[in-house]
Formats: C-alpha cells, sequence, structure tokens
C-alpha cells in the first residue's frame, strides 16, 4: 500500500504515532526495484559503511525477529524471498544465507550483491539480504523495555542508526520536537504493535534534495541554500509492525520514498491540505523537520497552487 496523503497530511498538525490496524491481506514488504534508487543507494551504504546502517545492541539475539521476518517475507513476496526454516533465497538476487554463509544460487547471481554480503561479518548477512532484497528498512522492537536493540537501516532520515540502537523509545524520540503524545504513548504503543495485529503509520516532510540516505553525517551541505521551493521534493515513510509471537517483540519495517513535491500534490485539494498542516505547525516542528528557512515561501506557492 502506497503513501496515504489523505491519512497522514492533516490539520492542526500534531507528532502522535497515528497508527492504523492493517487489513490481513495488505503487503508490508516491497521487492527492491531493480537499479533504482533504493538499489543504489543500500548497496552503496552497506558496501561502504555498514557499521552505519547495522548495529545491535551487546547481547542481543535477534534470531527470533528475523525468523518471524522471512517467514512473513516468503508467505507474502514469494517470487522475492524463500525460506525453509533454516536458509533464505533472494531470486531476484540469486543469493542466500544460511547460518552466516552466503551463497550464488547460480552462474547469474547478483556480483556486487555478494561483494557485498561477503564483506559483511556472518551474523549479519541474513540482515544484509533482506536489506538488499526489499526496498524496506528494518528495526526489532522490544514490548517489554520498549528498547530498539537491533537495526538494519541503510536511508535513515536525518537520525544516525548507531546513535539510537539499544535505546528506549522515549530516548529515541526525545529530540523530535512537540514529541508529548509520543512519549506518553510508548509503553501503549510497544504493547500494541507487539500483539496479534499488524499495524502502520506514515510520515511526511518536504526537503531541498532527493538523496534516500540522509544519515546526518552524510546529508548534502547546502540544505536549502539556492533551492527554490518549486524544485523541493516530498519524503515520506511507511512504516508497518510485524508482530514475533512469543518474544513480545515487533519487526518494525521502513519504507521511505522521494518523489518531486509537484508532483506529490497533483491531485485536486493537495496543495490546500498541505497548506493547512503546515500553517498549523509550531515553530520547533518546523525546526526539527528543516522546514523553517522555507515557510512562508513554502506557504505562498502552496496558496498559489489551491
Amino acid at each position: 500500500m502506497p503513501f496515504d496523503f489523505d491519512a497522514a497530511v492533516q490539520a492542526p498538525f500534531r507528532m502522535q504515532p497515528g497508527l492504523r490496524r492493517l487489513p490481513p491481506a495488505a503487503a508490508q514488504l516491497t521487492p527492491m526495484p531493480a537499479d533504482g534508487a533504493h538499489w543504489r543507494e543500500k548497496l552503496a551504504v552497506l558496501s561502504t559503511r555498514a557499521g552505519q546502517a547495522l548495529c545491535s545492541a551487546p547481547g542481543f539475539d535477534p534470531a527470533p525477529a528475523l525468523q518471524r521476518l522471512c517467514c512473513h517475507a516468503a508467505a507474502e513476496q514469494p517470487a522475492a524471498w524463500t525460506w525453509d526454516g533454516h536458509e533464505a533465497g533472494a531470486p531476484a538476487l540469486g543469493l542466500a544465507v544460511a547460518e552466516g554463509h552466503v551463497r550464488a544460487l547460480h552462474a547469474g547471481a547478483n556480483a556486487q550483491a555478494l561483494q557485498c554480503l561477503q564483506a559483511l561479518p556472518a551474523g549479519w548477512r541474513l540482515a544484509g539480504l533482506l536489506s538488499l532484497a526489499f526496498a524496506e528498512d528494518f528495526a526489532i522492537l522490544d514490548a517489554a523495555s520498549t528498547r530498539i536493540p537491533w537495526l538494519a537501516v541503510a536511508l535513515p532520515s536525518h537520525w544516525a542508526p548507531e546513535r539510537k540502537v539499544g535505546r528506549p523509545f522515549a530516548e529515541v524520540h526525545a529530540p523530535v520536537a512537540d514529541n508529548a503524545l509520543l512519549l506518553q504513548a510508548a509503553q501503549g504503543l510497544a504493547q500494541l504493535v507487539s500483539g496479534a495485529a499488524h499495524w502502520e503509520r506514515f510520515v511526511w516532510t518536504v526537503v531541498p534534495y532527493n538523496q534516500l540516505h540522509t544519515h546526518p553525517d552524510h546529508v548534502p551541505a547546502h540544505g536549502w541554500a539556492g533551492v527554490e521551493v518549486a524544485a523541493a521534493w516530498w519524503r515520506t515513510e511507511r512504516q508497518t509492525f510485524i508482530p514475533v509471537p512469543g518474544a513480545a517483540q515487533a519487526v518494525f519495517t521502513i519504507l521511505v520514498q522521494v518523489q518531486p513535491l509537484v508532483q506529490a500534490l497533483a491531485a485536486p485539494g493537495r496543495a490546500a491540505q498541505l497548506h493547512a498542516a503546515v500553517a498549523s505547525m509550531s515553530p520547533a516542528v518546523l525546526a526539527y523537520r528543516g522546514m523553517a528557512p522555507v515557510r512562508d515561501a513554502l506557504l505562498d506557492w502552496l496558496a498559489a497552487r489551491c
């Protein structure tokens, strides 16, 4: 299911969980588009700075959650993922991983992906294969502690996975502006998403570049300087939760997408809807999202399109 503009872009704007229950047949994973931006950027990150994307708290065992994710992926996307309880396979890449060992399934296996996975520590190769087989990033949420003890996030949105791993939900979201509702809901949210149902939520912002990987150490330095609002980009996240039965955990999936703002607002009424949401944002939220420098120009541009 794509980003739901009408559900996500509302006024007055509030930083809140915004969870909604997924219907039973709704897909939570997106097979990696061949040769697209997700593939290029994920491969580059995992090949050159995997330590900033693949992070685990000391002593944490991700095996139950990864097994659940593998089962879910094989059932939902059988053309993109196979799992026999021992070996995981990505048919499009021609690669498989079992007990930390990676092998080619045939002579046409993707050489770049094979080289990337072989360079990873053995314990991270399954996560690496999942990351290259699907457009989503992944994290594990522990319901009892609300901690996030494991991350495979190659395309973060202006945050550093290696500085968030192992920390409770409240600490992870402490820098978020106007975060009172999020923090109050932390324990209940963790309990909810690790239950029987599957959930999703949406996040959006307006940014000056179309880079998917926006780790704070690697974003373009120019920011909004020299960028017209008409050339801005619409950055969204669809986040879903896959519960891990018997473990009081959930696998958190994050699908980042970027498209020209003009394109995102093509449907009638969307410019007015976004105008109302941006106009209702507090200064703290605008600053947190990096939109403060262009708030007035963005509102004027949106008003002209209403």
